[in-house]
């Protein structure tokens, strides 16, 4: 393993101070930002991987058939080496920026900028999907999702509700996350633990009817179900407000996936099980018509639908924050532009106020453009961009493991965490695979407008570091990491 020594180290350069730990330069945090503990870290971990995803994904995967339930074993697995991974590398950097801290401390400032700008891309696309799938659930309580023009209108309050409450604080955005997470698990366990009970196969419908090989249905369910897993790296991302944070996020972020995993296949196994194949292909609310299969009439779906739509709101509420945290840790080291740095009450507020416009804009677009699945698109685009800092972070690892010395580390544990690395990086090539064509395009796109930002960025920081010197001072050189 690599392990820093005890020497005098160098004075840092100009962009190395920077990146000192996300304690608040503009003063103490105050009574309304906290520090996050291990229940309501592990519930940050939780409430953003079991959100949107989960009550609208079983419809989604239902025309790849039942070959889907074997994709979310795999995608657990993967997703757990993930956590692994994440925990091991939060251990050795505890800082606010999660996968951007990892890749530009292991291979410099264009890594750490790719992943930060991914990741931010990530985070509110993910919540215009959010959005949309708790339009779905909004429909069986108040008919919104009649017309596109309130379906998006209900999309965006649904958005800008959880923003108002990052902007009041941490202290507030820690007491909904746990409340939402707590509340949530009412009708997950009742369909995932009740929905055995009325188990039925013959509404499994077929195993495979993708119309493709049984790998290639794995892949392409694989790649629509990798966003009912983000939020894995959600500790790390907000290490800087984690309690203890080398320990801590490592256990939040390994108990939280496990949980949700047990969770997820349960779940959906029982939707698949309750409700007959050729309906759930169209169900806007799958998890709601699996309680009125179970029980009959229509309340346990209207109970359902509250639930979930509590559910994703918590869920959007983790992932505004998580959604300004990456773009504020990069923003300080002179990655992002300066407005970034700003927060209030623990919370970058530039960061959440730019990415619910973004989310509010790209929500809008994807309604009023008649796409008819805007869920769908909307997912595999960040399936394609949540890879990008994954697979960056996973390669920050192995290079920890293969540049430390051989003969300073435990070699059997070496061992493992390379195994578990190497699984985890092979998962984030083949989710990336698996997006499709069209995926990979619009998220390539995303990607490398992200170049003339930095482009941009790091001229700006060149010009400050080479401008002419006052008299008596060295002219110092910028850092192109």
């Amino acid at each position: 393993m690599h392990v820093t020594g005890t020497a005098p180290l160098p004075a840092p350069a100009p962009s190395e101070t920077l990146a000192a730990p996300v304690e608040d330069p503009q003063g103490s945090p105050g009574r309304h930002a906290r520090r996050f503990g291990l229940p309501v870290a592990t519930a940050l971990v939780m409430g953003n991987i079991i959100g949107g995803g989960i009550f609208l994904l079983p419809a989604s995967i239902a025309p790849y058939g039942t070959v889907s339930l074997v994709a979310f074993g795999v995608l657990t697995i993967g997703a757990i080496a993930l956590a692994l991974t994440f925990g091991k590398l939060a251990a050795r950097d505890p800082r606010t920026g999660g996968p951007y801290v990892y890749a530009r401390g292991a291979f410099g400032d264009f890594a750490g900028f790719l992943a930060a700008w991914s990741y931010w891309i990530t985070t509110w696309v993910s919540n215009a999907a959010l959005a949309v799938a708790a339009v779905g659930y909004l429909d069986v309580l108040v008919p919104v999702g009649g017309h596109r023009w309130t379906a998006c209108l209900a999309a965006l309050v649904i958005q800008w509700l959880p923003a108002l409450a990052n902007f009041a604080g941490t202290r507030y955005v820690g007491a909904v996350q746990l409340v939402s997470t707590v509340l949530k698990f009412v009708p997950l366990l009742l369909v995932a633990v009740g929905g055995l009970f009325f188990f039925d196969p013959s509404r499994l419908g077929p195993f495979n009817s993708s119309g493709h090989g049984a790998i290639g249905a794995v892949s392409a369910s694989a790649a629509l179900l990798l966003f009912s897993y983000l939020g894995v790296e959600s500790a790390a991302v907000s290490a800087g407000e984690v309690r203890n944070a080398r320990r801590n996020v490592g256990r939040a972020t390994v108990i939280g996936t496990a949980g949700a995993a047990l969770v997820y296949l349960l779940g959906t196994l029982s939707v698949f099980g309750t409700v007959p194949h050729h309906r759930l292909v169209d169900s806007t609310a799958p998890f709601s018509d699996a309680v009125n299969a179970m029980f009959g009439g229509s309340w346990g779906g209207w109970a359902v639908a509250l639930a979930a739509l509590v559910s994703m709101v918590g869920c959007l509420n983790g992932w505004t924050l998580l959604s300004a945290q990456t773009p504020y840790a990069a923003a300080r080291d002179g990655l992002f532009p300066a407005a970034f740095t700003r927060r209030r009450r623990g919370v970058p507020t530039v960061g959440v106020g730019v990415t619910v416009v973004l989310a509010s804009l790209l929500t809008a677009y994807n309604y009023l453009s008649g796409s008819g699945k805007v869920f769908e698109v909307l997912v595999l685009v960040t399936t394609f961009t949540a890879t990008v800092p994954y697979l960056l972070a996973t390669a920050a690892q192995l290079f920890h493991l293969v540049s430390g010395r051989a003969d300073s580390v435990n070699r059997a544990r070496l061992v493992r965490d390379f195994v578990i690395t190497a699984v985890a990086a092979g998962f984030s090539l083949w989710l990336m695979a698996g997006a499709g064509y069209a995926a990979v395009y619009q998220g390539a796109l995303f990607l490398f407008a992200g170049v003339i930002v930095y482009a941009v960025m790091t001229a700006r920081r060149s010009r400050g570091t080479t401008a002419e010197p006052a008299v008596g001072e060295p002219v110092t050189a910028g850092r192109h990491g």
